[in-house]
């Protein structure tokens, strides 16, 4: 994707490294992700997280190889500055890009709409969400507006989950502002009631909804800007979509598909949705509370 002519986002901040210990284990992520506490969740499939921390030994479902020694010399910084790095540079570029977007969308129908702000880490990091290490992925907390990312997931998806190519790394920025669409519109809020009065198994439905729309709401964003879309963009980002679709990951980890610990959605969903997005450009098009998903 051509982000040449792209400014940074200004709302950026370097958080440095949280490493991986503090707060509560990875375990304890799940009930606030499923509460809504925790927001729009990682972008990994938390439904498998407990069976690969057993295989693992306490590990995560993604284990980054970013250690607690990586010291960044902007940390505590914030403004472009930070977008120090090409990884950081591009999610940076990717955010601004997505704030411009959705601010037009926004203005279309007379709402305010109010930018998010990315949060660089290493190993961990401490959000208005609680704690969580790298090995949740990148995730979107509302507590404090923030996209909250360890630029070393982007080594992951390519290497670990063969997603590979700019779009891809853009698909996952997109995503998780997706969620700050979603936050901002009260949708997030709705879903979060909606689950405290559910069992687990619509808890999660409702879960895969919400998460289906945010792939749908960044297709929305790269339909904006496909004159910047370059040839294999596409395909990118669908693999992107397949490799972390929640049967995918469930069969990788555990050998078996459980559909009713589905927190985002099958590979063919995921890809379905962010195609939906793209092919309409409308974000009316993502009602995915509405009828079969």
């Amino acid at each position: 994707m051509r982000l040449d002519d792209i400014d940074p986002t200004e709302n950026a901040r370097d958080l440095g490294s949280g490493g991986g210990g503090g707060g509560f284990p990875l375990l304890g992520l799940l009930p606030f992700f499923l509460s809504g506490r925790m927001g729009c969740g990682g972008f990994l499939l938390l439904a498998v997280v407990a069976a690969v921390y057993l295989s693992m030994g306490g590990g995560g479902l993604v284990s980054t190889g970013a250690g607690p020694g990586t010291v960044s010399t902007t940390a505590g910084e914030s403004g472009s500055g930070v977008c120090n790095t090409p990884a950081r540079l591009e999610a940076c570029k990717v955010m601004h890009s997505a704030d411009l977007t959705w601010a037009a969308i926004f203005r279309k129908t007379g709402k305010q709409y109010e930018p998010a702000t990315i949060y660089f880490y290493t190993g961990g990091a401490n959000s208005a969400c609680g704690f969580a290490s790298s090995a949740v992925g990148p995730y979107y907390c509302p507590g404090d507006d923030g996209v909250y990312l360890d630029t070393a997931f982007f080594d992951e998806l390519a290497q670990r989950f063969g997603a590979k190519g700019d779009f891809a790394r853009d698909y996952v920025i997109a995503h998780e502002m997706g969620h700050h669409i979603q936050d901002l519109l009260g949708i997030s809020d709705e879903v979060s009631r909606r689950q405290a009065a559910a069992g687990e198994t619509e808890a999660n439905k409702l879960s895969v909804r919400l998460e289906l729309q945010a792939d749908c709401f960044a297709g929305v964003w790269a339909s904006y800007n496909k004159d910047r879309l370059e040839p294999g963009d596409i395909e990118e980002g669908l693999t992107a979509a397949h490799a972390i679709g929640d049967d995918t990951l469930q069969r990788e980890a555990q050998g078996t598909v459980m559909p009713d610990k589905f927190t985002h959605g099958t590979s063919e969903e995921r890809m379905r949705w962010l195609k939906r997005g793209l092919d309409s450009g409308d974000p009316g098009q993502c009602d995915t509370f509405s009828g079969a998903i």
